[in-house]
This record gives C-alpha cells, sequence and structure tokens, in this order.
C-alpha cells in the first residue's frame, strides 16, 4: 500500500497567502492525500477571527487533518488567557477540525510540543521542548517499539538548528532529538523557519531525517517563497519527498 500526506505550515491567518493557500486546496482536491498535516503557526496573533478563518478553510479540504501548535497560535494581547488557558482557542479549533491521531499500514505521525506559554528569553518565538513534552512522546514511542511502519514526528520547531551555526535555537531539542531517535523514530517534520528543509541529521549517536516545509503565508524569509510538500509512505521502503514551489501571492 502507499500513504500520500501533504505538509504544509505557518499558514498565518490574518497575513495569510490566499493564492498560495488556493493552490493547497486546488491540489488536495485534485489528488485526494489521506491526509494533509499542518504544522503549526495557523494564525497570526490568536484572534477569534483568525481561528474562525482557519476552521472555515481546513474544514472545506474533505480530507482528515493532522494539527500541531506554534508559537503564533497562544494569545498575544490577552495575557491573562495566555498564561491561565494558552491553548484553548488552538484545543477548539483542533477538536472542530482534525484527528486525534493518524496511522495507516505503512506510517504513524506522532506529535511532540515544542511550544510554551512563557520563556526564559526573549522573544518567545524560537522552541522549547520541555521534559514533560519529550516524555508524552517518549511513551507514545515506546508503544509502537518494533513496528515496521515509518514513525514520524510531527512538531513545529526543528529539533536542530542550521547546520554549522553553533547554539540550537529550540531550548531542549538536541537532547529530544536523541531521545526521540533511539526511540525509533525515522523522521521529523516541521516548520517555523519559513524555509523548506530535508535533511540527514545525526545528534547524540541518534540519526533521523528532518524535513521541513516552507511557509504559506506572506510572510517570507531567506528568499524562500512558498511552499509545502508531498509525501509518500510506503513500508520498507525511503519516504519520498516532493517539495512543490508556489509563487508569491
Amino acid at each position: 500500500m502507499t500513504t500520500r500526506l501533504f505538509h504544509i505550515s505557518d499558514v498565518h491567518f490574518g497575513v495569510e497567502d490566499c493564492a498560495s493557500l488556493d493552490a493547497v486546496a486546488r491540489a488536495v482536491h485534485e489528488e485526494k492525500p489521506d491526509a494533509l498535516v499542518c504544522t503549526g503557526d495557523l494564525t497570526q496573533r490568536a484572534t477569534h477571527e483568525q481561528y474562525a478563518q482557519a476552521a472555515h478553510w481546513f474544514r472545506s479540504l474533505g480530507v482528515p487533518i493532522w494539527l500541531d501548535v506554534g508559537n503564533h497560535d497562544m494569545p498575544y494581547k490577552n495575557l491573562i488567557e495566555r498564561f491561565t488557558d494558552p491553548y484553548r482557542r488552538y484545543n477548539a479549533l483542533r477538536k472542530a477540525v482534525a484527528v486525534d491521531s493518524f496511522e495507516t499500514d505503512d506510517v504513524v505521525l506522532v506529535p511532540l510540543k515544542s511550544t510554551v506559554r512563557i520563556q526564559p528569553r526573549f522573544p518567545w518565538s524560537d522552541g522549547f521542548v520541555t521534559r514533560k513534552a519529550l516524555a508524552a512522546t517518549s511513551r507514545a514511542l515506546e508503544a509502537l517499539k518494533g513496528d515496521d511502519r515509518h514513525i514520524v514526528v510531527t512538531t513545529h520547531h526543528p529539533l536542530l538548528g542550521p547546520k554549522g551555526e553553533g547554539k540550537n535555537p529550540t531550548i531542549g531539542g538536541d537532547e529530544a532529538f536523541e531521545t526521540l531517535g533511539y526511540a525509533g523514530a525515522q523522521a521529523v517534520i516541521s516548520g517555523h523557519i519559513h524555509k523548506p528543509l530535508d535533511e540527514m541529521r545525526e545528534a547524540g549517536g541518534a540519526r533521523m531525517r528532518m524535513l521541513g516545509a516552507g511557509t504559506i503565508s506572506s510572510r517570507l524569509r531567506h528568499g524562500a517563497g512558498p511552499s509545502y510538500r508531498a509525501l509518500t509512505f510506503i513500508k520498507g521502503e525511503p519516504i519520498r519527498s516532493e517539495l512543490r514551489e508556489l509563487g508569491a501571492g
């Protein structure tokens, strides 16, 4: 059998790229992937209006939706809510449009939360993998021990920084990469940097493939245009990844 996933990230409803959203939607309707994965930053400022836009778009696709939370998906202006219930709006969207689990004969998706409401640094945009979050993902991987399907961790922030650039911007990322690699994960798919990523990386003796989708918002960086990935999984074969670059909206 074959499993096809579309991977998007950093939609940033509020500053979304309508042309790119339309292109992804057309591809979903024409090709009917088994699921669409969005690795966070669904909104720009986590407003109720932006979440409503996201809900409408995801519902329109007609395929299973897998969501991860990003640093932009917690309230920016309502600090009381950010500190007391930061994921309330995100969780409401997830309950309305997304699946709680996804697995086929070829692949299993396992989430890792890389966001926190507050960090011991500023700004708070980069990743922070807590021991609690890592333990939850590790338990899920332990339950899959010996499974011969592709085991893929999904998260918002890349777990390792760019090669040769020193300090990892994701706090706890090195430990997470090593732990999850040894626990059986074969790949990590992420977003955040608004730049496509496809690298085999090693850390602490663990080896995993890091796959990242670019943004499909108007917030372009690093000279990269909007893009997403089409991922093909066949048990026993390498993951196939097709980067689909879109014209700027």
